[in-house]
């Protein structure tokens, strides 16, 4: 058995604890709390903060009156639903990035090895092509957060996703659609169970009425 005198040592010790003051010390006490359940299954830690999913989930729990242990459930498996579609559409935008820096990189070598031809060769005549936009132009366009959609570089950047031998876009088209599928049916479900809720307790209290009457 722990004596007194062990009991108290402990709780000095627990006082002057101030816990982990590394970075690493700290972000490995901040997945402390997604070892198990549901959060572990859903958040990347390497990637993501288990504090943003928590204060997402946290928002999807207060739509709902969870009555339940099945309704509380179905909540939390909403938010993890919820929260990978919002990584879908991440992911899209990650896919454009990396396509657009690979299509700048492109014209910046096709540009100096245009400019070193006509260093040597003056009199060259270089057909410039539909693609003919200078580097510094192009590098504002595709920099600038409220571009036209609609502009022929993000075309030139769907098809060139389009075509990957992974195709990416697909596979990320029917993975964003399986999980709003569930999503759609972890829904239902909950207004299923709370439909059901609501007619109990009517049921309930016209039986009550009866019942005194």
């Amino acid at each position: 058995m722990t004596s007194f005198k062990q009991i108290e040592a402990n709780r000095r010790n627990a006082r002057r604890s101030t816990g982990p003051t590394s970075e690493q010390g700290k972000l490995r006490s901040r997945r402390n709390a997604v070892r198990h359940g549901l959060t572990a299954e859903t958040v990347i830690g390497a990637l993501e903060d288990a504090e943003d999913y928590t204060a997402f989930e946290a928002a999807v729990i207060a739509d709902y009156d969870a009555q339940s242990a099945v309704e509380r459930e179905l909540v939390l498996r909403l938010a993890s639903l919820l929260w990978r579609i919002r990584r879908a559409t991440t992911m899209e935008t990650g896919l454009f990035e990396i396509q657009a820096r690979h299509l700048l990189e492109f014209r910046r070598k096709r540009d100096a090895q245009r400019n070193l031809i006509r260093r040597f060769f003056p009199s060259t005549d270089l057909n410039e092509g539909p693609e003919s936009t200078s580097d510094q132009a192009t590098q504002v366009a595709m920099s600038e957060p409220n571009a036209d959609p609609c502009s022929p570089d993000f075309a030139q950047c769907f098809l060139r996703l389009a075509h990957l031998p992974s195709y990416p876009l697909d596979r990320l088209s029917r993975y964003e659609a399986a999980l709003w599928r569930q999503a759609g049916q972890t829904i239902f479900a909950l207004h299923t169970l709370h439909r059901r809720r609501s007619w109990d307790r009517r049921s309930r209290q016209t039986l009550e009425e009866e019942w005194h009457t």
